[in-house]
C-alpha cells in the first residue's frame, strides 16, 4: 500500500471511528421506542435541519447528480431546481402541523402509525399497508446507498466491489443499531457540516486548477457546447415538456419521505422549526449548486471522459486527482457520510415499521419496550442484508435506485398525508385508495416504456393517488363528529406563521 493510500486510509478509519463512538454515546442515552424511533422528541433546530438535509440528499448528491450534470451539463439545473422548491414547500407545508398532529395523536411514532390513529382504522389496514409499501421502497432506497459505498471503496481501496458494499454496509448497520434515531440525527450533523464543506470546495479547486471560470466554459464549448444549455439535452435537441415536468417533480417527493418527515416530528418544539426551515434551505441551495459544478467542471478537467454508470465517479477522480492524501482522504470521506446519513435513516425507519407497525400491531401488542428496541434493532439487520444483496449488482446507478424510491414515497405518502393533514373530510378509505394508488401506480408505470410513459413515475402516481383520495372520500361516508372536531382544534395551534 501506498503512502498515499495509507495516508487516506487512516481518515477513513478515523471517521468511522468517530460515528461508532457516536452510536455507543446514543445507545446509552436509548432506553425506549421513543427514544429509539424519534429521540424523545429533543432535536434542536439545527440538529433537525442538517439531519433532515443529510438524510435527504444521500450519495447520489455526491455521485449521482454530478454524475447527471457530468453527463447532461445545465440540463440538471431543473432537477435541482424542482429539489429546492419541494424543500422549501415541505418546511413551509408539511413540518409544523406534522410535528403537533403526530404528538396530540397519542404521540405517534411513525407515519403508518399516525394514520391509524388519525383517522382512527379499527381495523389496521391503512398501518399494515403503509408499512409494507415503507418496507419495500426503502429496500431499493437502501441499496442505491450500499452501491454508492461499494463504488466508493472499490475506486479508492481497490477492494472487489461485492467486499466494498459490505464494508460500507456492516459499518452503517453496527451505529444504526446502537444508537437508534439519537445516533442517526448527531452523526447527520456532522456528516451534512462535512457534505457542505465537500461541494463548496472541490469545484473552487476544480475551477482554479482549470485557470478560473472563463477557462472553464471556453473548455466546455470546445467538448461540446450543448452542455452549457439547460433548454437542450447533450445532442443539441430540446427538451421535451415530458422530460422538464419529470425533472422538475422530483420536488412533488418530498411529501411523502418517512425519513425527512422523521425530523420534523423530532423536533423539540413547533416553534424551532423557523429556524431550522432557514438552516436546511440556505443548506439544500448552495449544495445543489455544488453539485452541479462538480460535474460541469469535471467535464473539462476528466480525460479519458466517462461514460455511462462510470461518471458517477467524477467527485472521486477529482478529489484524488486534486488533493493532497490527508485532505483527499477527508472529502472522499464526505461520501461516505452522504450514504451513512440516509442509509442509517432508512434502515431506521424500515425496522421501526417492522418493530412498530407489524410486530406490535399484529402479534404483539402488549410488548414491553426492551422487547421491542430488541426486534427494531434485529430488524435493522435482516433490513441490510436485503439492502445488500440487492445492491450486489455492480451495473446499478444510484440516481436510477433513488428515483423509483424516491418515486414510491412520494406518490404512495405525499397526497395522503398533505390532505391528512389540511382537510377534516378525509377518511380512512381515502387514505387507504392514496396510498395504494399512488404505490401501485409507480411500479406499473416503471415497466412502461415510450411516449407519455417516459414521464417520470412519481407525476403521474402523485396526480393518481391525489384523485384516488378525493373520489372515495366523497363517495364514502363522512368521518363523525368528534374525528372533526380534534382535527380542528390540533391544527388551531398550528396556524401561527413559522
Amino acid at each position: 500500500m501506498t503512502i498515499d493510500m495509507k495516508a487516506i486510509l487512516v481518515t477513513f478509519l478515523s471517521y468511522i471511528a468517530l460515528m461508532l463512538a457516536i452510536g455507543t454515546w446514543a445507545y446509552r442515552r436509548t432506553h425506549k421506542m421513543a427514544d429509539y424511533i424519534l429521540g424523545g422528541r429533543g432535536l434542536g433546530p439545527c440538529v433537525a435541519a442538517l439531519s433532515a438535509c443529510a438524510s435527504d440528499m444521500s450519495g447520489w448528491l455526491l455521485m449521482g447528480l454530478p454524475g447527471y450534470a457530468y453527463l447532461s451539463g445545465l440540463e440538471a439545473v431543473w432537477l435541482a431546481g424542482g429539489l429546492l422548491a419541494g424543500t422549501y414547500t415541505n418546511w413551509r407545508m408539511m413540518a409544523r402541523r406534522l410535528r403537533i398532529y403526530t404528538e396530540a395523536a397519542d404521540n405517534s411514532l411513525t407515519i403508518p402509525d399516525f394514520l391509524e390513529k388519525r383517522f382512527d382504522d379499527k381495523r389496521h389496514l391503512l398501518r399494515i399497508i403503509s408499512a409494507f409499501f415503507i418496507l419495500v421502497f426503502f429496500l431499493f432506497y437502501t441499496s442505491s446507498g450500499l452501491v454508492a459505498g461499494g463504488k466508493l471503496f472499490e475506486s479508492v481501496f481497490n477492494l472487489p466491489y461485492e467486499s466494498a458494499v459490505g464494508v460500507g454496509a456492516l459499518t452503517i448497520v453496527i451505529y444504526t443499531f446502537m444508537g437508534g434515531f439519537l445516533a442517526v440525527s448527531w452523526t447527520d450533523l456532522i456528516q451534512g457540516l462535512l457534505m457542505f464543506a465537500a461541494l463548496l470546495i472541490v469545484p473552487t479547486v476544480v475551477i482554479t486548477d482549470i485557470g478560473g471560470y472563463n477557462k472553464v466554459i471556453t473548455g466546455i464549448r470546445q467538448i461540446n457546447m450543448d452542455l452549457l444549455k439547460p433548454l437542450t439535452d447533450n445532442n443539441g435537441r430540446y427538451l421535451s415538456l415530458i422530460g422538464v415536468i419529470s425533472l422538475i417533480g422530483w420536488g412533488l417527493g418530498y411529501f411523502g419521505q418517512p425519513h425527512i418527515l422523521a425530523r420534523f416530528k423530532a423536533i423539540r418544539s413547533p416553534d424551532a422549526l423557523s429556524i431550522a426551515r432557514r438552516i436546511a434551505i440556505t443548506w439544500t441551495g448552495l449544495a445543489l449548486i455544488g453539485a452541479i459544478l462538480v460535474g460541469v467542471t469535471g467535464i473539462v478537467h476528466q480525460n479519458p471522459p466517462l461514460q455511462g454508470a462510470d461518471s458517477e465517479r467524477i467527485f472521486i477522480l477529482l478529489v484524488s486527482a486534486l488533493f493532497h492524501p490527508v485532505i483527499a482522504g477527508i472529502l472522499l470521506a464526505a461520501i461516505l457520510a452522504a450514504i451513512m446519513s440516509t442509509a442509517d435513516s432508512q434502515l431506521l425507519v424500515s425496522s421501526s415499521a417492522l418493530a412498530e407497525d407489524f410486530y406490535k400491531a399484529l402479534f404483539r401488542r402488549k410488548a414491553g419496550q426492551k422487547e421491542l428496541l430488541f426486534v427494531g434493532r434485529c430488524a435493522v439487520v435482516v433490513i441490510a442484508l436485503l439492502a445488500y444483496t440487492l445492491a450486489l449488482d455492480r451495473d446499478s446507478k444510484v440516481l436510477d435506485l433513488v428515483a423509483y424510491a424516491w418515486a414510491g414515497f412520494g406518490s404512495a405518502f405525499g397526497p395522503t398525508l398533505i390532505l391528512a393533514l389540511y382537510w377534516w373530510r378525509m377518511n380512512w378509505q381515502g387514505a387507504l385508495a392514496g396510498i395504494i394508488g399512488g404505490g401501485l401506480t409507480v411500479v406499473i408505470w416503471k415497466q412502461l416504456e415510450g411516449g407519455i410513459f417516459d414521464l417520470y413515475e412519481i407525476v403521474p402516481g402523485f396526480v393518481l393517488s391525489l384523485t384516488a383520495i378525493l373520489v372515495t372520500t366523497l363517495l364514502t361516508k363522512e368521518p363523525n363528529e368528534s374525528i372533526k372536531l380534534r382535527h380542528n382544534r390540533i391544527l388551531s395551534q398550528s396556524f401561527s406563521t413559522i
